[in-house]
């Protein structure tokens, strides 16, 4: 280990590097050294008794059940406990003196059983008292998690199948290019009004994504849940991966053949936050509030109805940094998109702000055990698997949370650029389209810090929830149900073609590295998602995806499913996003026009209602030109105005000022790339 004196050193010239980066950090170099040297110091303890941090995420193979050296095991940590016993069938569902945990050291509880006493898929709980009261418990590490049909309770599962799952496909190797993101949840990912499974998924859905040309999968409510309508954001086991979509193998088989097609698996993790059940979730595991969680007010979650950790304790960092690594050592998911992280950053959890300074990422609002946290995770994931990803789900803008470790930042690979969507949503809701002004569009699209990796999205799941719509929705509205026949002639479902395409070129062209969608969006699902509730009768109507839609030759969903197949196959063959800077060529409010150049590409984007342009000035390197991608083209629902063969030649101005001379139709948007002096 370094001396004290040279790890500030080392540490003080990381803060030096990242305000070179971000001289709006400058004011704040005091509090980012002491966030540093908080984070190091934390690892040291915990890492006190020689083990490193990898070694001390693992108390998913201490803690929980186990079968180990032909006998069954089974430890619980619960200091405020008093007794705790193991009941199932076996047992007749009673508390019985043999099966009895004994108490050790430091509050864990330990029971060992022989082992007959336990049967693969037989089902147990836990039977904990503490002073003043008694309560059946899920053990906080549990690996499987099962509902009883008849009474609708959730109770621990004895799993050890006979034949363990042998994976076929390597990780995926990185490439080189933009992350394309589909994003996905396997429930709702089959067209009939029920619950999908891993298995249906496999089979059906993920030919769908390869086919789609998504270069990575991130997929929701995977750890168990007990009310299916929290979208999986409400999490019980954080150790089960939910049973109400089959069983582990069968999600290792997805994930394995997800591999095989050389798609990475990302997963939305939960660390922000956790369901308040007390039975079948770990809220008061022990007869207190504060075993995982904060006391009082502060552990329990305003808006969400949840209980907050309490990032401070190293036995919840041990938890949380376990469960990380389980994912991955278990399932070999490559990596995270963190959901919450304003949540956790916050001790208001951000609620009701507007984040308009940097003094708002400073002070004593900040919970710096949250970041302390999100500092090791992201270190130890990398750690285990150096070509994981991981994203932060941040609404705040909070700086370095998507710089490396090693600059002075959180570790995250990625965040999102969540601005974005929601400025898409404001348009299309509260303003016509001939008022939209192109030049808070531009800023909306690039407002974000160029050297934080940042991914784009025009909606996700969030812009598509019941009491929000769809931006094809918005649009288009209920015209859909029946006017989107190829052989209808409407001028509302023209303009939210248009639109829709157009809004996913320009999100995807201004990205910084990475794009994301929603399963379905590309296609333009009609409706909004809605899971079975009481509110709508516990109807499945709305959560499922009708692809058949768009294999209808005869509805006009098929032209927004080709755009988007095009527009990833164009990303890729361009590295478009690839973290340069986008410069804006020309911006015009009064013609909605705006262009910009990226990546050598040009990209131009008439936004006006009714005006097409002729001989329309983009300015341009000198070069000859043509189209690589065209909204308006016939195959994806639009109307040819545009020759496809043409190539533009740049013209100079007296001054010498080069410029391109175009034909802009209305509400379409275009690519041009140089040939290079090529002739066709």
């Amino acid at each position: 280990m370094r001396p004290q004196s040279d790890q500030r050193l080392a540490s003080e010239r990381t803060i030096d590097r990242l305000i070179e980066r971000d001289h709006l950090l400058a004011p704040y170099s005091s509090e980012l050294l002491r966030r540093l040297q908080r984070t190091e110091e934390t690892e040291s303890k915990l890492t006190a008794s020689g083990l490193d941090l990898a070694d001390f995420a693992s108390g998913h193979e201490y803690f929980g059940l186990h079968f180990r050296d032909g006998a069954w095991v089974l430890r619980e940590w619960a200091p405020h406990a008093t007794s705790m016993h193991l009941k199932g069938p076996f047992s007749d569902w009673h508390a019985k003196p043999e099966y009895a945990f004994a108490r050790g050291a430091d509050g864990v509880w330990e029971i060992q059983l022989p082992s007959e006493a336990l049967r693969h898929g037989e089902q147990y709980r836990l039977e904990v008292s503490w002073p003043g009261g008694t309560g059946d418990r899920m053990p906080a590490f549990v690996r499987r998690v099962v509902q009883d049909p008849s009474t609708e309770s959730f109770n621990a599962q004895v799993w050890r199948p006979a034949m363990p799952y042998e994976w076929r496909h390597a990780a995926p190797a990185p490439t080189e290019g933009p992350l394309l993101l589909y994003e996905t949840h396997i429930g709702m990912a089959q067209e009939e009004a029920r619950v999908g499974t891993y298995e249906e998924f496999r089979r059906k859905v993920l030919p769908r994504i390869r086919d789609a040309g998504y270069g990575a999968i991130q997929i929701m409510a995977l750890a168990e849940h007990p009310y299916y309508a929290s979208f999986g954001y409400q999490v019980s086991s954080f150790f089960a991966c939910s049973s109400r979509f089959g069983t582990p193998e069968e999600l290792k088989a997805l994930i394995d053949e997800a591999h095989g097609y050389g798609l990475p698996v990302l997963m939305d993790i939960v660390h922000s936050h956790a369901a308040r059940n007390e039975v079948e979730s770990i809220s008061r595991q022990d007869g207190t509030e504060s075993l995982y969680f904060h006391e009082g007010p502060r552990g329990h979650h305003p808006a969400w109805n949840s209980r907050c950790f309490d990032y401070g304790k190293p036995q919840v960092l041990h938890f949380l940094l376990s469960n990380c690594r389980y994912w991955i050592d278990e399932f070999r998911v490559d990596g995270f998109r963190f959901d919450g992280v304003t949540s956790m950053l916050y001790r208001d959890h951000g609620l009701a702000r507007i984040f308009t300074s940097y003094d708002d990422y400073f002070g004593p609002e900040i919970d710096e055990d949250a970041l302390t946290y999100l500092m090791l995770a992201n270190k130890l994931v990398h750690q285990l698997a150096p070509n994981a990803r991981t994203i932060a789900e941040d609404v705040s803008g909070f700086p370095a949370l998507a710089l490396p470790l090693e600059e002075g930042g959180a570790g995250f690979d990625y965040r999102f650029a969540m601005g974005v969507a929601d400025h898409w949503i404001e348009l299309t809701k509260d303003t016509p389209d001939e008022k939209w002004s192109m030049g808070e569009l531009w800023y909306e699209l690039n407002n974000r810090r160029n050297h934080e990796p940042t991914i784009s999205y025009a909606e996700s799941h969030d812009q598509a929830l019941v009491g929000d719509q769809t931006l094809i929705f918005r649009l288009i509205g209920p015209r859909m149900y029946d006017r989107m026949s190829i052989d209808t002639e409407d001028l509302a479902v023209d303009r939210g073609i248009a639109l829709h395409k157009m809004i996913r070129l320009v999100t995807l062209g201004t990205a910084g590295h990475g794009y994301l969608n929603f399963m379905g969006n590309e296609l333009g699902h009609p409706e909004w998602i809605d899971f079975p509730r009481e509110g709508n009768g516990w109807s499945y109507a709305h959560a499922r995806r009708q692809w058949s839609l768009a294999e209808d030759d005869s509805l006009r969903y098929k032209y927004l499913a080709a755009f988007d197949r095009d527009l990833m196959t164009f990303a890729k063959r361009h590295c478009v996003p690839d973290g340069r800077d986008s410069f804006l060529l020309h911006v015009d409010e009064r013609a909605k026009v705006f262009a910009w150049l990226r990546h050598g590409l040009v990209f131009v984007a008439n936004f006006h209602p009714t005006e097409s342009f002729t001989d329309y000035r983009i300015p341009a390197a000198p070069g000859t030109y043509r189209a690589v991608l065209d909204t308006d083209r016939r195959e994806y629902g639009g109307f040819e105005r545009r020759d496809p063969d043409v190539h533009h030649h740049t013209l100079a101005d007296p001054i010498q000022r080069h410029f391109l001379s175009l034909y802009l139709p209305s509400r379409s948007a275009f690519v041009l790339e140089t040939t290079n002096g090529e002739e066709t």
